[in-house]
């Protein structure tokens, strides 16, 4: 086993599109790469052998799970770790600026914090409160892990961050169907997280004052506590009117329209059949526990039941 300062971990399940984009955006960085396949039936493996990654394979359960796996399993000693999904790229500035900070780290920072830049249909995602938005994806190994949830997982870690200052891409919806039939199925995992039981330990802890992750899981967890339905509405027309989300053109109209309204709409609708089908009294929120002799909650494998990636980074 070799000794690297970083190292890389890409998963990848039919890639080949946007696999080559992302390793050619590791150029220049100093580290090592290894791709987590599930079993790709396209020519993901072969396109990350040619790149000199490291590949690894390992059958899908669910996104935790698997980058857990896979940081547990990078063949190489290393300090650090860089997470990344197929369709994300590093900019330049990016690649510079984590081999600065990698050289000379601080001692008592344990992660930091990276600047998502969405692009959708080719177009960068700058209003509707979508920009800038961080993520702990660069960590000391020892130090971080992947919260154990099935929708909306964050990087934890137990030390303290700090804020890169240049972007990273994650580049979104290379086609609508793909796109729809995706939140689909995370529409489906929110909802089975929502009847799930609470207070499970490891998690990112709400904080209306703390850092950018913990600030947006409070005002998911407000969110939470509004109406069905009625929060949709709401949530699309702050996004679209309030935080300027117009001003993204037609693609934006598309973008928060789909994943601020529809999205969220249909994830309302499943929590009102599955409360319907299975009885369960009370207001209409979202912070219920399943009755006491409801049969579990279950779910269709999605499109041609093919895995699919779950990147909370993606809502």
């Amino acid at each position: 086993m070799s000794s690297t300062p970083l190292a890389v971990v890409i998963l990848a399940h039919n890639e080949e599109f946007n696999l080559p984009d992302c390793l050619e955006s590791l150029k220049g960085l100093d580290c090592s790469i290894t791709v987590v396949d599930s079993g790709s039936t396209d020519r993901t493996v072969e396109i990350a052998r040619s790149y000199y990654a490291m590949v690894l394979s390992h059958p899908f359960e669910n996104y935790s799970a698997q980058r857990n796996w896979a940081q547990s399993n990078v063949p190489f000693e290393t300090t650090w770790i860089l997470h990344l999904d197929a369709d994300e790229r590093l900019t330049p500035e990016l690649v510079t600026e984590i081999n600065a900070v990698l050289q000379s780290p601080f001692e008592d920072v344990d992660g930091f914090l990276l600047r998502k830049r969405t692009v959708f249909m080719g177009r960068w995602i700058r209003h509707g409160a979508h920009y800038p938005s961080y993520h702990l994806r660069l960590f000391r190994k020892a130090k971080g892990r992947c919260e154990d949830k099935l929708y909306d997982q964050h990087f934890i870690t137990s030390g303290i961050t700090k804020r890169l200052e240049n972007d990273y891409y994650d580049v979104i919806a290379t086609d609508l169907s793909t796109w729809t039939s995706r939140h689909r199925r995370w529409a489906e995992l929110e909802v089975q997280e929502t009847f799930a039981a609470l207070g499970r330990e490891g998690q990112v802890e709400p904080k209306l004052l703390g850092n950018p992750i913990e600030r947006k899981r409070w005002l998911r967890t407000l969110y939470s506590r509004n109406p069905l339905f009625l929060r949709a509405f709401t949530y699309w027309a702050y996004r679209y009117l309030f935080r300027l989300g117009f001003l993204d053109g037609i693609e934006g109209l598309i973008f928060h329209f789909l994943q601020g309204f529809w999205f969220r709409f249909l994830v309302d609708s499943m929590i009102f059949e599955h409360r319907r089908s299975h009885r369960i009294p009370g207001p209409e929120r979202t912070t219920h526990a399943p009755a006491p002799n409801a049969a579990p909650l279950t779910f269709d494998a999605g499109v041609a039941g093919a895995p699919t990636f779950y990147n909370s980074s993606r809502v």
